[in-house]
């Protein structure tokens, strides 16, 4: 084999390398953000978007949501922002409506669901997992649901897998208190 071959075979080997590294690299980057940030004492930087303070109240939120315990539920919905929430249920509007009087869909409608008995909307067929909880919507229940809907109701019919960001549920649970003629009042 003469120089040049072994060089052309020596290049594909380096370059080979190299876009294995660099895509772990960067799947790490996207994959997990919060732990290499933290390792490396890194501080996160948004640019100015106009959706990057929203955005980093966002963050904010979700890191308050994690470490929270010893802050209610109901200040978190106090400080959440229900126009983000608005947003955030346009992922729900595919299957239910969010009018008063509002027809149901494939789910029912959601208008005035805080403090709502679970499984009352009229002319809704519930899952039998649904219609046997019992009980109303408070905030810690929808809380739960909305984050992961078939571990809370095992058996329920509804299919989609959850708001995962504890910022967007808080935004989320801020709108759905807005739907309603006289809005339940927040939890301590």
């Amino acid at each position: 084999m003469d120089t040049f071959t072994l060089n052309k075979i020596a290049g594909a080997v380096l370059g080979t390398l190299l876009i294995v590294i660099g895509s772990m690299i960067i799947s790490r980057m996207i994959y997990e953000p919060h732990e290499a940030a933290s390792e490396h004492g890194a501080e996160h930087a948004v640019a100015d978007d106009g959706g990057a303070s929203h955005d980093m109240a966002d963050e904010a939120m979700d890191m308050a949501m994690d470490a929270a315990e010893a802050i209610s539920l109901g200040a978190l919905i106090a400080a959440a922002d229900a126009d983000a929430g608005k947003k955030v249920a346009k992922k729900c509007g595919a299957c239910h409506s969010f009018e008063e009087g509002g027809a149901n869909k494939i789910g029912p409608n959601l208008w005035d669901i805080v403090g709502r008995p679970v499984a009352s909307a009229a002319d809704f067929g519930y899952s039998n997992a649904m219609a046997a909880m019992g009980g109303s919507w408070d905030f810690a229940g929808l809380e739960a649901f909305v984050a992961d809907p078939k571990a809370t109701v095992p058996g329920t019919k509804m299919s989609f897998a959850g708001v995962k960001k504890p910022g967007q549920r808080a935004d989320l649970l801020a709108y759905l208190r807005s739907l309603s003629v006289a809005p339940a009042a927040l939890p301590e």
